[in-house]
């Protein structure tokens, strides 16, 4: 049974429940979600070979502090850094270092800005210089993956059909989906109710309704989708080294459809668009 509640009278901890959020949050929402967006859109002249990704982790943090926000990653459950910087083989949660980007990487960027209360939670992939065709196929069918998957997204549909059109997608592709990581309700909490999966039916999973908050962020590789977390504890790979691609959004449920909080400004979001070659 899931349940519903009014996210403006709402205890602030996931609760089990799925937030319907008001006007005022969305407000709140699209300034934390264009902040990251603009931070993200900023890296593009940033990440090329070379350049470690620590050093792309201390520009983020500045960023934020800059204009009045903190990295919901820095601290959090001990990490210590500002964003995830996932290269090649690297699923997700991969913490910032200082080994060089190396021509022919790619590497995914996982930024959450908290402005004013507000989680604005999104990721990018970026190729170092030039790029192998297949890594530059992976990308683009990856984006397509999202973009299915978010026009799935409007009130009355379950969240399966989210994952159902990101699945179907990616395998006619000959690509797979992870099945360890799934996208998540997002507002004043950086990770709440509902679980988003990137692959299911759409007759499964909760009802979308107006006002729901939520990311999708599918995870998608080359080869088979079994993963393995590092010793770390955070840092995931896929178990066959099949190179990975993520593309993340964070969208509001409208009445009819949804809106997209995190969309680039300069429409620097979708592959090929502003990589430094």
């Amino acid at each position: 049974m899931v349940n519903y509640i009014e996210a403006a009278g709402a205890p602030l901890k996931n609760t089990g429940a799925i937030r319907l959020y008001g006007p005022e949050a969305f407000e709140g929402m699209r300034a934390a979600c264009q902040l990251t967006a603009r931070c993200l859109d900023a890296l593009v002249d940033i990440v090329k070979p070379g350049v470690t990704t620590d050093e792309i982790d201390r520009f983020i943090l500045a960023f934020g502090l800059d204009h009045g926000a903190l990295p919901a990653t820095l601290n959090y459950r001990g990490y210590t850094k500002s964003s995830c910087t996932s290269i090649n083989h690297v699923v997700c949660h991969g913490i910032p270092n200082d080994k060089p980007l190396r021509e022919g990487d790619v590497v995914n960027i996982d930024v959450t800005f908290i402005l004013n209360g507000w989680h604005g939670d999104a990721s990018r992939m970026y190729p170092v210089g030039s790029i192998k065709r297949a890594a530059e196929r992976l990308l683009e069918v990856t984006y397509e993956c999202l973009m299915l998957g978010i026009a799935a997204v409007k009130p009355g549909a379950r969240t399966g059909a989210i994952g159902e059109a990101i699945q179907t997608f990616a395998e006619a592709e000959r690509c797979s989906v992870v099945r360890d990581f799934c996208g998540h309700g997002v507002g004043q909490l950086f990770h709440d109710t509902p679980n988003i999966l990137h692959y299911g039916r759409a007759n499964e999973g909760p009802e979308i309704r107006e006002g729901m908050i939520f990311t999708i962020e599918p995870m998608i590789n080359l080869g088979r989708p079994h993963v393995k977390v590092l010793a770390d504890g955070w840092t995931a790979v896929t178990r066959d080294r099949s190179l990975s691609a993520q593309y993340e959004h964070t969208v509001g449920v409208t009445a009819d459809g949804c809106e997209i909080f995190t969309l680039s400004p300069a429409g620097l979001d979708r592959p090929g668009l502003g990589s430094n070659t």
